[in-house]
């Protein structure tokens, strides 16, 4: 601790200089701090049911929901989060991953609703998730890192045997995305970017693994959402291999030929699911950030269904391919589960989740904006306008990844600055972003890293000539990569910026590389550069905000898990102190029981409140 910094903890929570935060806040938060939305679906056979996950307490949990709007059933009762879960097939056990302390090393358990009792299947130490049941629902396959801590290997369990087997070694990372009907083999993926990626299967009794896509292996492409068909003989994909955005595409396995089957559609298919006797496909565009469904019935037609605009997610078909569950987000809404008659076309709403008792039309809905950047190209962007002339002070919010999106659902955080704050919030989706075609990914990759930042100086012009926003009193947000670009922001941008929040945001691309979980150091290398290489080095340690710090005038806050193994809380400490020998102050927040982000209730909403008072106290005041 540095001299002079006043320390204290609240719960799990240390807390550097950052002021107790008043009644007042905490109290008129509490709303918005309260609702709550659906995570995921898994639909039994029938349809007739469905698995979810939410939050009724401190974590999201798994819950059961028997009818349309039904009661949620609670199953699960842990002190973290379960991240994602999968009905057993023909039964009502249940496999879900969860982790200790935001470490993300997932290990996974079996649960059985019969009576309340659960295992676990792995070993208790490695990273495990991507798993799927066999058609029969004896076996389970999933990825592993049990050999080394670094590769993914595919792997094995039989959970009624108690028993479970590596089933094909491997290097860098893979997941699972299926069984074929007869349990014969995997469909498995070879992930090595956002931009590049291979389809193999792996027939289970001779543990023998083949590519299947890309045809030629001299591509380099996107391979992603596979399923099998019905009948085991094609495989459906999602690709970019064609032009600059994923279309959806069918394999045959016997001539090896692709029928492209989303050529109309000039957006990414970014999610599909089949049903089981392969009679109806559902696969869903993300059109501009909002998403749009498509049903495929057995003669080869497409037809769009009608849904609110939002986000699409969770896709999942009963057994008998009459109903399509799925959740929908909405920008004035939290997700919720919805169930799609297929032959109708009618959709069901399951839950209605919480808002924290605010009526639906007190929240904002935004605009979606473009401004133009250096090179003339323009930028889109999400724009929350407070009611009234202004003018507004805003934040400008900067999604992670980099290969996230900023997309249109809910905020309560952001509808809370918006709605009591009277602060204009822009959500631009930077050079980078998925969702607009693979060259746009591409725009900033290794040295052309700091041409995002310079997208941020486009927005504070286009701010700046904007009568309702004061450019007086601007101010960066922003988590992991858009943590990095919030330090970058104020670095470049001293005399535009008053605030930054940096939320487990990289402050050094080289100690970041280094230290960052070893399974994941190659994939990274693939985004921001390989250090290894002389002149990258140089490039890195350049661009990097804990030797940029002199530049630094704005107040910062900087906020961290303790157990992140994307990004060490080393990046946040080096920054903090760097910024403090400097002479600036800086707030800073580490919860010793999160990782890269906060899981639990009680960290989240005390690290809202005191962002609502970091912007109080440094972007408010004239």
């Amino acid at each position: 601790m540095a001299q002079g910094v006043s320390t204290r903890a609240v719960g799990q929570v240390l807390l550097e200089d950052v002021p107790p935060i008043p009644a007042d806040i905490a109290e008129r938060m509490l709303q918005y701090q309260n609702t709550r939305g659906v995570g995921m679906v898994d639909l039994d056979d029938r349809g007739s049911g469905m698995l979810i996950t939410t939050r009724f307490g401190e974590t999201t949990q798994l819950h059961w929901v028997a009818q349309p709007l039904g009661m949620r059933k609670q199953l699960t009762f842990f002190k973290e989060p379960v991240r994602e879960a999968a009905l057993r097939p023909g039964g009502r056990d249940i496999v879900f991953a969860m982790d200790l302390g935001g470490n993300e090393y997932n290990q996974l358990y079996l649960y059985s609703t019969a009576d309340g009792r659960f295992k676990l299947l792995t070993d208790g130490k490695s990273k495990n998730g991507s798993f799927q049941w066999s058609r029969s629902g004896k076996r389970l396959a999933y990825v592993s890192t049990e050999r080394n801590g670094k590769d993914f290997d595919i792997w094995l369990a039989d959970p009624g045997a108690g028993t479970r087997e590596l089933l094909q070694e491997v290097e860098g990372h893979w997941q699972v995305f299926g069984w074929s009907p007869d349990d014969s083999r995997l469909l498995v993926q070879r992930y090595v970017s956002i931009n590049e990626s291979y389809l193999h299967l792996i027939d289970v009794q001779k543990k023998a693994m083949n590519p299947v896509l890309p045809l030629d292996p001299r591509s380099k492409a996107s391979y992603d959402s596979a399923r099998w068909s019905g009948d085991g003989k094609s495989v459906y994909f999602t690709s970019d291999e064609r032009g600059e955005f994923l279309s959806l595409g069918r394999l045959s396995l016997d001539t090896k030929k692709v029928e492209w089957m989303s050529s109309s559609i000039p957006w990414d298919v970014e999610s599909l699911d089949v049903s089981r006797d392969g009679s109806r496909l559902a696969f869903v565009a993300n059109e501009n950030g909002s998403s749009a469904l498509y049903l495929l019935d057995p003669q080869g037609k497409t037809r769009r269904i009608h849904t609110p605009i939002g986000v699409i997610e969770s896709l999942d078909f009963s057994e008998d391919g009459r109903k399509l569950g799925l959740i929908i987000s909405r920008p004035t809404a939290p997700s919720d589960a919805y169930v799609l008659d297929v032959q109708s076309g009618k959709l069901s709403r399951w839950t209605e989740s919480e808002t924290g008792g605010l009526p639906a039309e007190a929240f904002v809905e935004p605009s979606l904006i473009e401004f133009e950047s250096f090179d003339r190209r323009n930028i889109p962007a999400y724009y929350y306008r407070p009611k009234g002339a202004g003018p507004f002070p805003y934040v400008i919010h900067i999604h992670g990844g980099p290969e996230a999106q900023e997309r249109p659902w809910l905020n309560p955080s952001m509808q809370y600055w918006v709605n009591e704050l009277n602060i204009a919030v822009l959500l631009p989706n930077v050079r980078g972003s998925a969702g607009y075609g693979k060259s746009y990914l591409l725009l900033d990759n290794g040295f052309k890293r700091e041409d995002s930042v310079k997208d941020i100086g486009a927005l504070l012009d286009w701010a700046k000539a904007r009568p309702e926003l004061d450019s007086s009193r601007a101010a960066v947000l922003g988590g992991s990569y858009g943590g990095y670009m919030v330090l970058a922001s104020l670095a470049r941008f001293p005399d535009r910026l008053r605030a930054g929040v940096d939320a487990v945001g990289i402050s050094n691309f080289v100690t970041f590389l280094k230290n960052t979980a070893e399974y994941r150091r190659d994939l990274r290398r693939a985004e921001y550069g390989d250090e290894r290489d002389p002149e990258m080095l140089k490039h890195l340690e350049a661009i990097s905000p804990t030797n940029l710090v002199d530049r630094i005038r704005s107040r910062l806050f900087v906020i961290q898990g303790a157990n992140d193994p994307r990004v060490p809380a080393s990046e946040a400490e080096q920054i903090v102190r760097a910024v403090r020998r400097s002479g600036q102050p800086a707030w800073y927040m580490l919860a010793k029981d999160e990782g890269h982000g906060f899981g639990k209730k009680s960290n989240r909403d005390l690290m809202g409140q005191a962002v609502v008072l970091f912007w109080q106290r440094h972007l408010l005041a004239q």
